[in-house]
């Protein structure tokens, strides 16, 4: 990859928050590429709560930090910012989403879990992993060997901890409207799980939000277009939004 080497803020590390089966190989280039990246501990060991993988992740964060969360690890993002606003001092929200429940979930859920028990982890993977990739990617051999390899390494028992946390995870809807720091909300263009209309209604509930959309991506956007969504970091890394009065002298 052609990256360029990108340095934030010096001492403000960022804080990469995964998602379901997800490690830090979902963002391939990103520490090699941004100064002082930090992944908490692999696959939320030992929780099954949204809230607990919140506070297993703050117990281990620096006083202040830049906080990125894709998809579950998105919702982790705002359950931090509901505990711990003054420790955040920008906020990314990449392929996620903010609604409760809804119908079926549980029921398309439980059905990967237990194909999972009854065939092996491969059925499991098999039947969930491809439509989380964008149909044009899905053929990418190189793409999908490397997703395989990290999702079957999260192995079955962290699938079931994962999906119970899910199907018990905390309202956000209100949390939208008390961010008050920079926030970028990404999404992959083909996202099929979290669509752009679900991002689009988001930015609107955040202030001093922008909203990014990668071409050509689906759920697993960070892997599929890395270079893309690396621009985009470094974007939002370095993004200042205006203040009230900046923003009415410029349309002035």
């Amino acid at each position: 990859m052609n990256m360029k080497f990108f340095r934030e803020r010096p001492g403000e590390p960022l804080v990469v928050l995964p998602g379901l089966m997800c490690d830090s190989r979902m963002f391939p280039g990103l520490a090699a590429n941004i100064h002082k990246v930090v992944f908490p501990d692999r696959f939320y060991p030992n929780t099954t709560t949204i809230e607990a993988m919140a506070e297993l992740a703050l117990s281990g964060l620096p006083r202040r930090f830049a906080l990125l969360g894709h998809s579950m690890g998105a919702r982790v993002a705002l359950e931090i910012w509901r505990r711990s606003p003054e420790r955040i001092s920008r906020l990314a929200l990449v392929d996620t989403g903010t609604h409760d429940v809804r119908a079926g979930e549980r029921e398309a859920r439980y059905a990967l879990r237990d194909a999972g028990r009854a065939f092996g982890i491969d059925r499991l993977v098999d039947s969930w992993l491809p439509p989380m990739v964008a149909p044009r990617n899905r053929g990418d051999e190189a793409l999908m060997h490397h997703l395989r390899a990290m999702v079957r390494e999260a192995g079955q028992a962290t699938f079931e901890r994962q999906i119970e946390a899910l199907l018990t995870r905390p309202p956000v809807s209100d949390v939208l409207q008390t961010i008050t720091c920079p926030t970028f909300v990404v999404v992959g263009e083909c996202d099929e799980w979290s669509p752009v209309a679900q991002h689009v209604a988001m930015t609107a509930e955040i202030q001093n939000s922008e909203l990014r959309i990668i071409p050509s991506a689906g759920h697993m956007a960070p892997a599929e277009r890395p270079e893309e969504f690396l621009k985009i970091v470094q974007e939002w890394l370095a993004w200042q939004p205006l203040s009230p009065d900046e923003s009415i002298r410029s349309i002035a």
